[in-house]
């Protein structure tokens, strides 16, 4: 069985947006599955360990200690939620989870603002079990630090910021610890973790904002054509210009910038791309900003699509003395120890906001062919945003 140290080893972001959820839909309700994006074969037993594993977790509790350190570091956090995460416990009996031969199915179900927690810890466990279960030797810590140290010395040679993204692909937990006590010991760039248990053990900053199931909620509440700015309303009532980073790609870049006008352009920091290709994507969000009055070097493009150092420095040179910039790496940090990583992904497959029935919910991305969801409703969005066929 593979334990978690903490109920904080998980992205920030979840936490921002469980407070959202309790605030504005405390009454909604979510589905979720598993996606084996890399047909990976799943040995036999995977299963009952899962199962094991995800059982533990109904032992998680935040201590008083992480309380008291959230609420030092994190003024955005209200102390109301942070007296719900105090009592906060996992519920294991909203995850089914079933194996037929090598084939892995997980379905979460429940209360959106309960089952948010959910997707990142069980792709950490996913993981971990499976490298563990097929006795595949990693690289020992010494090369996994050094190859850290490697990689936040050339970034700090871009005179780039860069942030930890990897924690729900990772290797493990261990190797996670040792790549984010590299980073910070190594890296003069280095800016903070996604992941708020190592944040606070290595005392930098947890860093994040909203994922895709945000938009992704906002469509099935108010429709396609009002999910961007609906959600971006509610983020802003919520965080009053804390957290201010949108992402840009749940329904395409061009869908998100016809509504990113003036006033969300002024009250947001920046933007993350998440999808298709970075330098497209700085140049339409360089003359979005020109078009609305803005100094581009006043906002920042956080980048963080499958980036490694090659990638970054592209980037980088492209966009230097342009529009402000950071990266966040993720898996080419936390599962770069000599074995293939794993692709896999947990999405929010339906919402039921409210009373109303469930509604399938789906992600358009930046790249052709790469939609996630039920093929009807995607070209149902299509059709309503009036995107090209593909």
């Amino acid at each position: 069985m593979v334990a978690l140290p903490s109920i904080l080893d998980n992205d920030f972001y979840k936490f921002t947006m469980q407070q959202c959820v309790l605030k504005l839909f405390p009454r909604a309700k979510a589905r979720y599955r598993f996606i084996n994006r890399g047909t990976h074969s799943f040995p036999n037993g995977f299963a009952e360990q899962l199962r094991h594993s995800v059982d533990a977790m109904s032992s998680l509790k935040l201590t008083k200690e992480e309380k008291r350190w959230l609420c030092n570091n994190c003024p955005y956090l209200d102390p109301v939620y942070l007296d719900f995460l105090e009592g906060y416990c996992y519920n294991p009996l909203e995850v089914k989870i079933s194996q037929a031969g090598d084939k892995l199915d997980v379905f979460i179900e429940g209360l959106w603002y309960r089952t948010i927690l959910w997707e990142v810890p069980l792709l950490c466990l996913i993981c971990e079990i499976f490298f563990a279960m097929q006795q595949m030797q990693r690289e020992n810590d010494e090369q996994v630090v050094e190859k850290t140290r490697n990689k936040i010395e050339a970034y700090g040679d871009l005179d780039v910021t860069v942030a930890e993204f990897g924690t729900r692909r990772r290797h493990s937990f261990n190797v996670h610890q040792l790549v984010v006590a590299a980073l910070k010991k190594y890296g003069k760039t280095f800016v903070g973790t996604s992941n708020v248990h190592l944040a606070m053990v290595n005392e930098t900053k947890p860093i994040g904002t909203h994922a895709h199931e945000w938009f992704m909620f906002h469509a099935a509440k108010y429709g396609f054509k009002m999910a961007n700015t609906m959600a971006m309303e509610h983020w802003v009532d919520v965080y009053r210009g804390d957290l201010g980073i949108a992402l840009s790609d749940t329904f395409t870049t061009d869908e998100f910038y016809e509504v990113f006008d003036k006033k969300f352009t002024k009250l947001f920091d920046g933007v993350r791309q998440d999808s298709g290709d970075p330098i497209e994507f700085a140049d339409k969000t360089i003359e979005h900003y020109k078009r609305m009055g803005i100094d581009p070097l006043s906002k920042t493009i956080i980048f963080s699509d499958s980036l490694d150092i090659e990638k970054v420095k592209r980037i980088a040179v492209y966009c230097r003395d342009r529009i402000g910039m950071s990266f966040g790496i993720g898996t080419n940090f936390t599962n770069d120890v000599g074995l293939k990583p794993m692709n896999i992904v947990i999405k929010m497959t339906e919402a039921l906001p409210e009373a109303e029935p469930w509604t399938a919910v789906v992600k358009l991305s930046d790249v052709v062919g790469k939609h996630s969801g039920d093929a009807r409703t995607i070209e149902l969005a299509k059709e309503i945003l009036g995107i090209k066929k593909e």
